[in-house]
Protein backbone atom coordinates (compact mmCIF):
# COMPACT_ATOMS: atom_id res chain seq x y z
CA UNK A 1 0.00 0.00 0.00
CA UNK A 2 1.34 3.41 -0.74
CA UNK A 3 1.41 6.40 1.37
CA UNK A 4 -1.24 8.10 -0.59
CA UNK A 5 -3.49 4.71 -0.55
CA UNK A 6 -2.74 4.44 3.22
CA UNK A 7 -3.39 8.52 3.85
CA UNK A 8 -6.97 8.54 1.70
CA UNK A 9 -7.83 5.34 4.00
CA UNK A 10 -7.78 7.50 7.34
CA UNK A 11 -10.61 9.25 8.95
CA UNK A 12 -10.84 12.47 8.71
CA UNK A 13 -9.86 13.77 11.93
CA UNK A 14 -6.53 11.70 11.62
CA UNK A 15 -6.20 13.63 7.89
CA UNK A 16 -7.14 16.68 9.41
CA UNK A 17 -4.60 16.00 12.61
CA UNK A 18 -1.44 14.79 10.25
CA UNK A 19 -2.17 18.04 7.56
CA UNK A 20 -1.81 20.62 10.34
CA UNK A 21 1.00 18.90 11.84
CA UNK A 22 2.67 19.42 8.23
CA UNK A 23 1.33 22.85 8.70
CA UNK A 24 2.96 23.30 12.30
CA UNK A 25 6.33 21.75 10.60
CA UNK A 26 6.23 24.62 8.09
CA UNK A 27 5.78 27.27 10.70
CA UNK A 28 8.85 25.67 12.38
CA UNK A 29 11.26 25.64 9.17
CA UNK A 30 10.37 29.37 8.65
CA UNK A 31 11.55 29.84 11.73
CA UNK A 32 14.49 27.64 11.57
CA UNK A 33 15.90 30.35 9.88
CA UNK A 34 17.02 32.02 12.45
CA UNK A 35 19.97 29.31 13.01
CA UNK A 36 21.18 30.57 8.96
CA UNK A 37 20.32 34.06 8.46
CA UNK A 38 22.31 36.66 10.99
CA UNK A 39 19.54 39.64 10.04
CA UNK A 40 16.82 39.73 7.04
CA UNK A 41 15.88 43.08 5.83
CA UNK A 42 12.50 44.78 6.41
CA UNK A 43 11.92 44.43 2.55
CA UNK A 44 11.92 41.01 2.54
CA UNK A 45 9.59 40.29 5.74
CA UNK A 46 6.89 42.72 4.25
CA UNK A 47 7.22 41.06 1.22
CA UNK A 48 6.71 37.41 2.91
CA UNK A 49 4.08 38.62 4.71
CA UNK A 50 1.79 39.85 1.91
CA UNK A 51 2.42 36.62 0.34
CA UNK A 52 1.03 35.09 3.56
CA UNK A 53 -1.67 37.43 3.04
CA UNK A 54 -2.42 36.68 -0.64
CA UNK A 55 -2.60 32.94 0.06
CA UNK A 56 -5.12 33.43 3.42
CA UNK A 57 -7.29 36.01 0.68
CA UNK A 58 -7.54 32.91 -1.65
CA UNK A 59 -7.82 30.69 0.12
CA UNK A 60 -10.98 32.18 1.79
CA UNK A 61 -12.84 32.57 -1.57
CA UNK A 62 -11.24 29.21 -3.49
CA UNK A 63 -10.91 26.87 -0.71
CA UNK A 64 -13.90 27.97 1.98
CA UNK A 65 -16.88 29.72 0.85
CA UNK A 66 -16.89 28.89 -2.97
CA UNK A 67 -17.64 25.08 -1.54
CA UNK A 68 -19.71 26.63 1.33
CA UNK A 69 -22.15 28.01 -1.34
CA UNK A 70 -22.11 24.98 -3.17
CA UNK A 71 -22.83 22.42 -0.35
CA UNK A 72 -25.29 24.73 1.04
CA UNK A 73 -27.11 24.47 -2.26
CA UNK A 74 -26.44 20.86 -2.55
CA UNK A 75 -28.66 21.02 1.05
CA UNK A 76 -31.40 22.56 -0.95
CA UNK A 77 -30.04 25.61 1.46
CA UNK A 78 -29.73 28.92 -0.50
CA UNK A 79 -26.03 29.30 -1.08
CA UNK A 80 -25.45 32.91 0.09
CA UNK A 81 -27.18 32.29 3.65
CA UNK A 82 -24.38 29.78 4.88
CA UNK A 83 -21.94 32.14 3.16
CA UNK A 84 -23.25 35.27 4.45
CA UNK A 85 -23.58 34.60 8.28
CA UNK A 86 -20.39 32.12 8.44
CA UNK A 87 -18.60 35.07 7.00
CA UNK A 88 -19.38 37.60 9.92
CA UNK A 89 -19.55 35.31 12.21
CA UNK A 90 -15.68 34.09 11.80
CA UNK A 91 -15.15 37.90 11.53
CA UNK A 92 -17.06 39.07 14.86
CA UNK A 93 -15.23 35.47 16.69
CA UNK A 94 -11.44 36.53 15.50
CA UNK A 95 -12.96 40.27 16.90
CA UNK A 96 -13.66 38.90 20.29
CA UNK A 97 -10.43 37.45 20.65
CA UNK A 98 -8.73 40.38 19.32
CA UNK A 99 -10.10 42.44 21.86
CA UNK A 100 -10.03 39.60 25.21
CA UNK A 101 -6.10 37.83 24.07
CA UNK A 102 -3.53 39.84 25.18
CA UNK A 103 -0.81 40.41 21.96
CA UNK A 104 1.58 42.91 20.45
CA UNK A 105 1.91 43.11 17.21
CA UNK A 106 5.69 43.23 16.38
CA UNK A 107 7.59 46.82 15.86
CA UNK A 108 5.81 48.35 18.63
CA UNK A 109 6.31 49.29 22.12
CA UNK A 110 4.82 47.67 25.31
CA UNK A 111 2.54 49.60 25.76
CA UNK A 112 0.63 49.39 22.33
CA UNK A 113 -0.13 45.90 23.47
CA UNK A 114 -4.21 44.92 22.49
CA UNK A 115 -6.90 43.02 24.47
CA UNK A 116 -6.95 42.38 28.16
CA UNK A 117 -4.44 44.35 30.34
CA UNK A 118 -1.50 42.01 31.43
CA UNK A 119 2.13 42.07 33.18
CA UNK A 120 3.00 39.40 30.69
CA UNK A 121 6.04 39.89 29.00
CA UNK A 122 6.77 41.50 25.72
CA UNK A 123 8.20 38.26 23.99
CA UNK A 124 4.34 36.35 25.27
CA UNK A 125 2.56 39.03 23.87
CA UNK A 126 4.84 38.81 20.36
CA UNK A 127 4.01 35.22 20.15
CA UNK A 128 0.10 35.59 21.11
CA UNK A 129 -0.03 37.64 18.22
CA UNK A 130 1.19 35.36 15.94
CA UNK A 131 -0.67 32.67 17.49
CA UNK A 132 -3.71 34.38 17.06
CA UNK A 133 -3.16 34.62 13.09
CA UNK A 134 -2.66 30.35 12.92
CA UNK A 135 -6.20 29.72 14.95
CA UNK A 136 -8.41 30.29 11.72
CA UNK A 137 -5.53 28.89 9.89
CA UNK A 138 -6.13 25.37 11.51
CA UNK A 139 -9.69 25.36 11.58
CA UNK A 140 -10.06 26.22 7.87
CA UNK A 141 -7.46 22.74 7.41
CA UNK A 142 -9.96 20.79 9.44
CA UNK A 143 -13.09 21.71 8.70
CA UNK A 144 -11.92 20.70 5.30
CA UNK A 145 -11.27 17.43 6.15
CA UNK A 146 -14.19 16.85 7.86
CA UNK A 147 -16.21 17.93 5.23
CA UNK A 148 -15.47 14.83 3.14
CA UNK A 149 -17.34 12.80 5.79
CA UNK A 150 -20.14 14.69 4.77
CA UNK A 151 -19.94 12.94 1.20
CA UNK A 152 -20.97 16.23 -0.77
CA UNK A 153 -19.32 16.66 -4.47
CA UNK A 154 -18.31 19.64 -3.62
CA UNK A 155 -16.38 17.90 -0.99
CA UNK A 156 -13.03 16.53 -2.01
CA UNK A 157 -9.61 15.16 -0.43
CA UNK A 158 -7.87 17.23 -3.21
CA UNK A 159 -9.19 19.93 -2.37
CA UNK A 160 -8.68 19.58 1.15
CA UNK A 161 -4.92 18.66 0.45
CA UNK A 162 -4.35 22.17 -1.96
CA UNK A 163 -5.74 23.79 1.26
CA UNK A 164 -3.21 22.42 3.54
CA UNK A 165 -0.28 23.13 1.29
CA UNK A 166 -1.18 26.46 0.73
CA UNK A 167 -1.68 27.10 4.49
CA UNK A 168 1.72 25.28 4.82
CA UNK A 169 3.39 27.30 2.00
CA UNK A 170 2.37 30.81 3.85
CA UNK A 171 3.33 29.34 7.06
CA UNK A 172 6.96 29.15 5.81
CA UNK A 173 7.21 33.27 6.42
CA UNK A 174 5.18 33.58 9.07
CA UNK A 175 7.49 31.43 11.06
CA UNK A 176 10.26 33.71 9.73
CA UNK A 177 8.16 36.69 10.71
CA UNK A 178 8.25 35.42 14.07
CA UNK A 179 11.64 34.07 15.15
CA UNK A 180 13.87 36.94 13.21
CA UNK A 181 12.20 39.78 15.32
CA UNK A 182 12.37 38.15 18.14
CA UNK A 183 16.16 37.88 17.85
CA UNK A 184 16.42 41.30 16.94
CA UNK A 185 14.99 41.69 20.58
CA UNK A 186 18.08 40.57 21.94
CA UNK A 187 16.30 36.42 22.52
CA UNK A 188 18.67 34.00 21.65
CA UNK A 189 18.62 31.88 18.50
CA UNK A 190 17.20 28.89 20.03
CA UNK A 191 14.72 30.63 21.96
CA UNK A 192 13.63 32.54 19.43
CA UNK A 193 12.88 29.14 17.14
CA UNK A 194 11.61 28.13 19.62
CA UNK A 195 8.43 30.75 20.06
CA UNK A 196 8.78 30.83 16.46
CA UNK A 197 7.50 27.36 16.07
CA UNK A 198 5.21 27.24 18.95
CA UNK A 199 2.81 29.99 17.61
CA UNK A 200 2.21 26.89 14.97
CA UNK A 201 0.78 24.32 17.67
CA UNK A 202 -2.81 25.83 17.65
CA UNK A 203 -3.07 24.63 14.09
CA UNK A 204 -3.19 21.32 15.05
CA UNK A 205 -5.39 21.79 18.14
CA UNK A 206 -8.00 23.92 15.64
CA UNK A 207 -7.60 21.90 12.65
CA UNK A 208 -8.41 18.42 15.26
CA UNK A 209 -11.40 20.34 16.78
CA UNK A 210 -12.73 21.86 13.36
CA UNK A 211 -12.95 18.25 11.57
CA UNK A 212 -14.59 16.24 14.56
CA UNK A 213 -17.40 19.02 14.99
CA UNK A 214 -18.41 19.41 11.43
CA UNK A 215 -18.24 15.40 11.65
CA UNK A 216 -20.72 15.25 14.34
CA UNK A 217 -22.88 18.12 13.12
CA UNK A 218 -22.95 17.75 9.58
CA UNK A 219 -25.58 20.83 8.71
CA UNK A 220 -23.37 23.37 10.30
CA UNK A 221 -20.33 22.23 7.54
CA UNK A 222 -21.24 25.80 4.89
CA UNK A 223 -21.40 27.83 8.02
CA UNK A 224 -18.45 25.94 9.34
CA UNK A 225 -16.46 26.56 5.91
CA UNK A 226 -17.87 30.07 5.93
CA UNK A 227 -16.74 31.20 9.38
CA UNK A 228 -12.82 29.80 8.72
CA UNK A 229 -13.16 32.24 5.74
CA UNK A 230 -14.50 35.41 7.59
CA UNK A 231 -11.46 34.80 10.57
CA UNK A 232 -8.68 34.46 7.68
CA UNK A 233 -9.96 37.31 6.10
CA UNK A 234 -9.97 39.50 9.36
CA UNK A 235 -6.51 38.24 10.43
CA UNK A 236 -5.24 40.09 6.81
CA UNK A 237 -7.10 42.90 7.00
CA UNK A 238 -6.82 43.59 10.18
CA UNK A 239 -2.92 41.96 11.03
CA UNK A 240 -1.42 41.21 7.87
CA UNK A 241 -1.69 43.94 5.09
CA UNK A 242 -1.31 46.87 8.00
CA UNK A 243 2.07 45.21 9.27
CA UNK A 244 3.58 44.60 5.82
CA UNK A 245 2.89 48.32 5.08
CA UNK A 246 4.04 50.40 7.96
CA UNK A 247 8.32 49.56 6.94
CA UNK A 248 7.62 51.62 3.85
CA UNK A 249 7.75 48.52 1.41
CA UNK A 250 4.71 48.79 -0.34
CA UNK A 251 5.22 47.82 -3.33
CA UNK A 252 7.11 44.81 -2.49
CA UNK A 253 4.05 43.89 -0.11
CA UNK A 254 1.75 44.49 -2.50
CA UNK A 255 3.62 42.13 -5.15
CA UNK A 256 3.70 39.87 -2.52
CA UNK A 257 0.00 39.39 -1.83
CA UNK A 258 -0.77 39.09 -5.83
CA UNK A 259 1.84 36.39 -6.43
CA UNK A 260 0.44 34.63 -2.85
CA UNK A 261 -3.00 35.02 -3.94
CA UNK A 262 -1.80 33.41 -7.46
CA UNK A 263 -0.08 30.41 -6.17
CA UNK A 264 -3.29 29.73 -3.68
CA UNK A 265 -5.45 30.11 -6.48
CA UNK A 266 -3.64 27.62 -9.01
CA UNK A 267 -2.77 24.90 -6.18
CA UNK A 268 -6.87 25.12 -5.57
CA UNK A 269 -7.99 24.45 -9.21
CA UNK A 270 -5.48 22.94 -10.26
CA UNK A 271 -5.34 20.14 -7.33
CA UNK A 272 -9.16 20.74 -6.02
Amino acid sequence: MSQVEWFVQLHPVLQALIATCFTWMVTALGASLVFTVREMKRKTLDAMLGFAAGVMIAASFWSLLAPAIDMAEEMGIPGWVPALIGFLAGAFFLRLIDRLLPHLHMGLPTNQAEGIKTSWRRTTLLVLAITLHNIPEGLAVGVAFGAIAAGLPSATLAGAVALAIGIGIQNFPEGTAVSMPLRREGMSRAKSFWYGQLSGFVEPVAGVLGAALVIITKPILPYALAFAAGAMIFVVVEDLVPESQTGGNSHAATMGVMIGFALMMTLDVALG
